[in-house]
């Protein structure tokens, strides 16, 4: 008879815990193939998954999940987790519309108690679940876990500081793969991990306690410390110890051996709050992942047998690469341009700025508050600082924005990446409210790139301005492939352009919807409806005279931005109303992102659900003019229609 694997008797984690421990190791093998097997298919995160294979396997071995909560930090390691809480049957459909999220995520499943995506949540979400289950007096275990990674963004050890007063029953995982925190794992540090984690050493410590606290303060105090320090110099938990945690390490992360009992002996620590410190390796039992740089961190789909992942056709580069080079022409020109990521160099481009100029080049880590503040102390003490980050991260640096920028006016520079909607990672990392949020700020200057030319004519915007802040906005993906001109000259603050002249419809575009807003006045130019077609370029300060001219001069105006309600589209309303304009009889219609959390899809998918795209621009074009909307087949290019 052929041999039934046993991944495929277990369903759920209760089917995992009735299995014999000698036979875990078997799991944690098929579980690996299979998370292999499905990220070659979907593509994702694949080399964070391989690296917890082991412990998501100890981890619902020895808790009761989902009345123990576990939560993920990120939420990129948790596809082997989802494997074995019932989803394996949809873990094909990661990341694709109407499938599984690419993070943790509650209205999948109750066992996703708290969903997750941006890094250093999960201590902070998990204390909350201690507390509240220490109120109503249930006696289910909390763990999170946490990777390295995220232990450098200060909200952790906010978390962590608070722990130890608030409860007496956490467990955090601290799932260390990169950074050299502590000492490398070996048969001694596992040794030790065990008895500091066991019963016998618990009695002894806790006796010592005892006896310490008979003794003269000074002599007690004295031991204590000398207790703490010998156990953080074996074993590298001065700091966690220090925290009120009692800390146990460092864990061989792949040895189930050692990881089920150690477990099992934190969860029987109540006096304070545990961190377990586990050694791993990204991308660890699948070869090509272990030799890559980046260990397989995000992967195109591929083939399972050689790793070779799928490649696009070559096209134009990204608007990613575009702020790179465009920051890198800068850089040659002042010395005083420096450029800082938060943990994100190649997803920013500066990777690219970051090879010709090392020196100049900062990575402060998951901190985008302190990545904000060092910028302005940068930029106070006469350097050129862009802090090149994600628009949906800029958002854990918001207060450190307003605080200790804009209030002092001084000129940092944004670079602000993956700005409007992200297609596979869905709303978390959607760059959907810096229009508004960025645009409240007095003294700001806030552009948005309709293309990779007009993206290098506004980081040369940014290095020209010294008085003020500004940021540029620009998507994710390949941007047009327009011929990128020799001479790229700084534009006029706050003046717009406009691309072709028309007498009764005016479109106004905001950023990269531009190209779609193009094909909407063809269309419109089809139905006989004569269109103007202009680029904001700033949302803030507005080209004022440009809205004029527009709102004067045609029957209906049709704001367009790839941003969240209260963003370029209401700053135009705003003054309009106030210069008097709305009371002329234009019909004024803003087009913006719906007010939802656009679940995840293909870019193009999103675009058009949200009326974005040139035949929903065509339609809310129509409705204004009080014409019913078009239907698909009167959509199409013109050649089609013939």
């Amino acid at each position: 008879m052929p041999h039934t694997p046993l991944l495929d008797t277990v369903h759920w984690p209760a089917d995992l815990r009735s299995l014999d421990e000698e036979r875990l190791r078997q799991l944690a093998d098929e579980l690996r193939s299979e998370t292999i097997d499905a990220v070659s298919v979907t593509g994702g995160h694949l080399g964070a998954g391989l690296g917890v294979v082991e412990l998501t396997v100890a981890l619902h071995y020895v808790f009761d999940t989902p009345d123990d909560v576990l939560i993920w930090d990120v939420g990129h390691q948790a596809y082997p987790h989802k494997i074995l809480t019932g989803r394996r049957d949809r873990i094909r459909t990661l990341r694709q519309e109407d499938g599984l999220s690419g993070f943790t995520r509650r209205a999948e499943s109750a066992y996703d108690p708290f969903g997750a995506a941006h890094a250093a949540t999960s201590i902070s979400a998990a204390l909350g679940f201690a507390v509240a289950r220490d109120r109503e007096g249930r006696s289910n275990h909390v763990i999170a876990v946490i990777g390295d990674g995220s232990m450098s963004a200060g909200m952790a050890y906010e978390a962590m500081n608070n722990a130890a007063h608030a409860t007496k029953r956490l467990i955090v995982i601290l799932n260390d793969n990169d950074m050299s925190i502590a000492p490398p794992v070996g048969a001694m540090s596992n040794y030790l991990a065990k008895r500091l984690s066991g019963e016998t050493y618990r009695s002894i410590r806790n006796a010592a306690r005892k006896v310490a606290d008979v003794l003269p303060r000074p002599v007690a105090e004295a031991a204590k410390k000398a207790e703490g320090f010998a156990r953080g110099m074996v074993q590298g938990g001065t700091l966690f110890e220090e925290l009120g945690f009692h800390y146990i390490g460092i864990v061989d992360g792949h040895d189930l051996d050692v990881l089920v009992p150690i477990l099992r002996n934190a969860s029987q620590i109540d006096h304070k709050p545990v961190l377990v410190h586990v050694r791993t390796k990204k991308g660890h039992g699948y070869a090509p992942a272990e030799n890559a740089a980046d260990k397989y961190h995000g992967v195109a789909r591929f083939n399972v047998i050689t790793g070779e992942q799928q490649k696009g056709k070559a096209g134009p580069p990204t608007y990613t690469q575009v702020f790179g080079d465009s920051l890198v022409r800068e850089a040659a020109k002042d010395d005083r341009i420096v450029a800082i990521t938060a943990a994100m160099p190649a997803g920013t481009g500066l990777d690219i700025f970051g090879a010709r100029y090392p020196d100049r080049m900062y990575d402060v880590g998951i901190a985008e508050q302190h990545a904000v503040t060092f910028a302005a102390g940068l930029a106070a003490d006469g350097m050129k600082p862009f802090a090149a980050i994600y628009s949906t991260f800029l958002q854990r640096g918001y207060d450190q924005v307003v605080h200790d920028v804009a209030i002092q006016r001084l000129p940092v520079r944004f670079g602000l990446d993956r700005a409007g909607l992200v297609g596979a990672d869905g709303a978390t990392h959607a760059g959907s409210f810096d229009i508004g949020f960025m645009g409240a700020l007095p003294g700001f200057i806030v552009m948005g790139a309709a293309d990779e030319v007009e993206l290098a004519r506004m980081v040369a915007t940014c290095a020209a301005i010294d008085d003020r802040p500004s940021a540029v906005r620009y998507p994710r993906g390949e941007a047009t492939g327009l011929p990128m001109p020799d001479d790229i000259a700084p534009l006029e603050i706050g003046v717009g352009r406009i691309l072709r002249e028309g007498t009764r419809v005016a479109l106004l575009s905001f950023g990269t919807r531009l190209a779609d807003a193009a094909k909407a006045a063809d269309k419109l130019a089809v139905l006989g409806f004569s269109t103007t077609l202009a680029d904001a370029r700033f949302a803030k300060p507005l080209d004022e005279a440009l809205i004029r001219r527009l709102a004067r001069g045609h029957e209906v105006l049709i704001t367009i931005e790839e941003g969240a309600e209260g963003g370029f589209g209401a700053f135009v309303l705003q003054f309009m109303a106030r210069d008097g304009l709305l009371d002329r009889g234009v019909k004024v219609r803003t087009l913006t992102l719906p007010d939802v959390f656009q679940d995840q899809a293909s870019p193009a998918a999103m675009i058009a659900a949200a009326g974005l795209d040139a035949n929903g621009i065509v339609n809310a074009t129509l409705a204004a003019l009080g014409r019913g909307a078009l239907q698909p087949a009167e959509l199409k290019p013109r050649r089609q229609l013939a």
